[in-house]
């Protein structure tokens, strides 16, 4: 994986096919790997409460915290009307966002802006910091920058390479997983986001799985396309 200048900056040029198929095995490993999956899904929910607060704050309503625990589930709490398009919107987008932020790694990726992403994703995890309002939640986010921005200064070119095809892959595959573990509980009527938008907009919770699904699937594919080079992006 060498790097090559152009007049945007330095540029990643792509790994060889073996490297992103290699990642992308691993990545799918952990994620269907029970033991693994149930330490590693709190970087999926940091994600997912990240796209809650995210849209909260586009849609006009006063972020009140973010919490995350132990449990991998989490919590983002926002001020506002309890109904209407940004309350459905804020609810709407928190199984989207692994999805789409592994998404949003594959198309830097695929036109070599590999430190972009990663400096992107530290700048994130520093924002969704400043929200977090237990102590769980502070150790997670604080550990997940440690580690990303670590590889980014420290790591070697091949070492960051890998760490980002890796993550971009963790998000898509996922996030899909994310969302059949939403069917699960939405069965039993926990009160999921699918739940909430159910009685928000009165369709049916099914739907709304189906909905996540197919964003999940759709970030996947296009997302998968880009990372071994299917569709390319003129830089």
């Amino acid at each position: 994986m060498s790097s090559v200048t152009d007049r945007l900056g330095l540029v990643s040029a792509h790994p060889p096919l073996w490297v992103v198929l290699a990642t992308a095995a691993v990545a799918l490993v952990l994620v269907l790997y029970t033991p693994v999956w149930r330490v590693l899904r709190t970087g999926v929910t940091i994600a997912h409460e990240g796209g809650h607060a995210l849209v909260a704050v586009l849609s006009g309503r006063t972020l009140r915290g973010v919490r995350l625990h132990s449990d991998t589930s989490g919590v983002t709490v926002s001020r506002g009307k309890p109904y209407g398009l940004g309350m459905v919107l804020t609810t709407m987008a928190g199984y989207p966002a692994p999805s789409l932020l592994g998404l949003g790694c594959a198309a830097l990726l695929g036109v070599g802006r590999l430190m972009l992403m990663l400096w992107l994703v530290v700048v994130a995890l520093i924002v969704l910091l400043l929200l977090i309002r237990n102590l769980f939640g502070l150790l997670a986010v604080v550990v997940a920058g440690v580690v990303v921005g670590g590889v980014s200064w420290y790591g070697s070119v091949v070492a960051q390479g890998v760490f980002g095809y890796g993550v971009a892959w963790f998000l898509l595959f996922g996030g899909m997983r994310a969302v059949l573990e939403l069917q699960r509980v939405h069965v039993r009527g926990d009160g999921s986001d699918a739940d909430q938008l159910s009685r928000l907009t009165h369709l049916p919770a099914f739907l709304w799985v189906l909905v996540f699904g197919v964003a999940a699937l759709g970030s996947a594919v296009v997302g998968g396309g880009l990372l071994v080079g299917h569709w390319t992006f003129a830089p």
